[in-house]
């Protein structure tokens, strides 16, 4: 296993919705709709980084890296989970990737 997470970034959040669909519906195609690995997720968040308007990132995590090489995902660091919210994957997964942040489930 490696400790690389990946990042893409989806765009202006308000043309994001089929991005976002399309990459739940990869992460089923990839990992299964009953995917059982706490440590297989995407995450995303709203980043503005100072401008006008927000665009929408979404960070695989290091398990999920042959998702990654599909969407063209770029290596990054570990995401702070300030604003973070899981797109796919099971609610397990904030324990196992974010031990030290004390959250155990995200309500969507």
């Amino acid at each position: 296993m490696t400790s690389v997470w990946f990042t893409k970034n989806l765009g202006d959040a308000m043309l994001a919705d089929a991005a976002l669909t399309r990459l739940v519906a990869l992460f089923a195609l990839t990992y299964g709709k009953a995917n059982s690995s706490p440590k297989i997720a995407v995450f995303v968040r709203h980043e503005s980084e100072g401008r006008l308007h927000c665009e929408v990132k979404a960070y695989l995590s290091p398990d999920a890296a042959a998702m990654a090489k599909l969407v063209d995902a770029a290596p990054c660091k570990r995401p702070s989970t300030d604003g973070l919210s899981l797109l796919a994957g099971t609610n397990d997964c904030w324990p196992a990737l974010f031990p030290e942040s004390g959250k155990r489930v995200i309500p969507s």
